[in-house]
């Protein structure tokens, strides 16, 4: 199999639109209005890879593509028209059948869960996540920097809380080293944390963390496994829908070797719903996306945007898609009729019609087309009839989910989290150990200091004779018999015995030093 049959061009669409795998690693698009058929066209493409023995990644945002987990039926409403489109487009072989499906979820509930570890992120992706300012993004910084040179493990959301605690107490230390570490960005951090908690994104953090390799498995007669990722409640929180998805190509492009131009893509990721991961992003953030996109080819990954309009992505991004489906654009606006002008002309022309009207005017389930072809060039723009699925369109039932997850070949590795010491655990117990070290210290000084204060209290009511007492009274040089341990007869004198004791102190004889300096100096 040389490639995925996507469906029919041409005059009465009887010429093969066909996805060449082995250009397939060079990126695409799936672009159009609400309603024009991007999910199906999805769909029929995770089916095509799946075929091919390429894995694939995606998320369904709705809930539909759970569909690609069962086969369609005769008995669907669309089954005539389905066949029909079928027979119209040449699709000879076209039967019903799923599609080997494996759900995830990051709350658990809907899938397999999903975890990373907050090192495993770091900290440009957190402070994404927690929409920090720059000087923020530097105290995460810090206390990343400090998890690595203290050996403490940055697992879950409480290590990295304990951590900023420990870093705020000692802000004034570490600030002559990294630089200003200031206690008010502590504290907006921990409130960004906080909030992130109430979204759920606890979830997200923990162990057992997630093994790439188990999103890049075959199924016993050699189909790719189609990963599902169930983001209907995770669209409540864009940010960290975006985030995840982010954190994810960049495992990807940092642990998988260079393979070049492989014959086919070692794993195929969709993401649907792109522009979430642009909008308000950092200059730095969407440098790091063009980079993976860039560089991740060459680990053959092939990665392909959803979006209902291309100027959602930006221009340095969008220059690197190869593989083109455009549904429908309403032109409604000014600014509608200027990104449907700028999306066309990124098409290679057709002299058979107007690429600008062929956008506007394609119906549902159809689509304006190009595809990568010999030597990577942009083939010509074509009409094209988008196949019919051959997995269930629309949702499964709960019980048929249940049913797939139980009998999943990943069922029971990720279900119960674990919380192994880390960064909050050791922490705790350094502040444990302190604290008894302290009171130690403190009981031990105190025992010592009372048995001479009593002897010295024996000796003054002459209630106890020792002719060479350790502790004697010492007489001041300015009143006869008075002691240094007896009781001050005025203000004065007490003063007096308070600076003395000071200056018997460690802090008291630094300050002599620096007078006695100064005096020496001055001569």
């Amino acid at each position: 199999m040389d490639g995925i049959f996507v469906g029919g061009g041409g005059a009465g669409y009887g010429e093969r639109q066909v996805l060449d795998l082995k250009y397939a690693n060079r990126h695409g698009l799936i672009a159009g209005a609400t309603g024009t058929g991007k999910t199906v066209t999805l769909q029929i493409l995770a089916e095509g890879f799946s075929e091919a023995g390429v894995p694939v990644f995606l998320s369904d945002v709705k809930g539909d593509l759970s569909g690609l987990a069962k086969a369609g039926s005769e008995g669907f409403k669309l089954h005539e028209a389905f066949v029909g489109r079928a027979a119209t487009i040449g699709f000879e072989d076209y039967r019903y059948r799923d599609t080997p499906a494996v759900f995830w979820d990051l709350f658990g509930a809907q899938g397999h869960p999903v975890r990373t570890t907050v090192a495993e992120m770091g900290p440009l992706l957190i402070a994404r996540l927690l929409e920090l300012t720059e000087a923020q993004e530097g105290v995460l910084n810090i206390a990343f920097r400090l998890s690595d040179e203290q050996g403490l493990p940055l697992l879950d959301l409480k290590d990295l809380q304990a951590l900023l605690v420990w870093v705020g107490e000692n802000a004034k230390e570490l600030s002559l080293r990294y630089g200003n570490v200031s206690t008010a960005s502590v504290g907006a951090i921990q409130r960004r944390l906080l909030v992130l908690e109430t979204q759920g994104g606890t979830s997200l953090f923990g162990e057992p963390a997630l093994e790439l390799a188990d999103l890049m498995r075959l199924a016993p007669d050699g189909r790719g496994q189609v990963n599902i990722l169930a983001a209907d409640t995770l669209m409540a929180s864009p940010r960290l829908y975006a985030t995840f998805l982010l954190w994810l190509l960049s495992e990807l492009f940092e642990d998988l070797p260079e393979v070049g131009d492989p014959d086919k893509p070692k794993l195929v990721f969709f993401f649907d719903e792109a522009h979430l991961l642009f909008d308000g992003a950092p200059k730095a953030l969407v440098d790091k996306v063009e980079q993976v996109a860039r560089l991740i080819r060459s680990k053959g990954v092939g990665v392909y945007f959803i979006s209902q309009n291309p100027d959602d992505i930006p221009e340095d991004i969008l220059g690197q898609l190869g593989n083109r489906v455009q549904h429908a654009l309403r032109a409604f606006t000014a600014r509608d009729k200027k990104a449907l002008r700028m999306a066309a002309e990124t098409y290679r022309p057709n002299p058979d019609f107007d690429t600008e009207t062929a956008i506007r005017e394609v119906g549902v389930g159809e689509a304006v087309t190009s595809m990568l072809e010999r030597k990577g060039i942009p083939g010509i723009v074509q009409r094209t009839l988008i196949r019919p699925p051959s997995s269930q369109l629309g949702p499964i039932s709960a019980e048929d989910r249940v049913a797939l997850m139980a009998a999943s070949p990943l069922a029971g590795k990720y279900d119960t989290a674990v919380d192994r010491a880390s960064a909050y655990e050791m922490l705790k117990q350094r502040a444990e150990s302190a604290a008894r070290a302290a009171e130690e210290a403190e009981n031990g000084a105190g025992g010592a200091e009372e048995a001479p204060d009593e002897m010295i209290r024996e000796y003054n009511r002459a209630r106890r004779y020792d002719p060479t007492p350790k502790a004697a009274p010492r007489t001041s040089g300015t009143r006869r018999g008075s002691s240094r341990y007896s009781k001050p007869e005025s203000i004065g004198e007490a003063l007096g015995q308070a600076v003395l004791k000071e200056l018997s102190g460690t802090t008291g004889k630094r300050i002599v030093r620096g007078i006695l300096g100064s005096i020496f100096k001055a001569r």
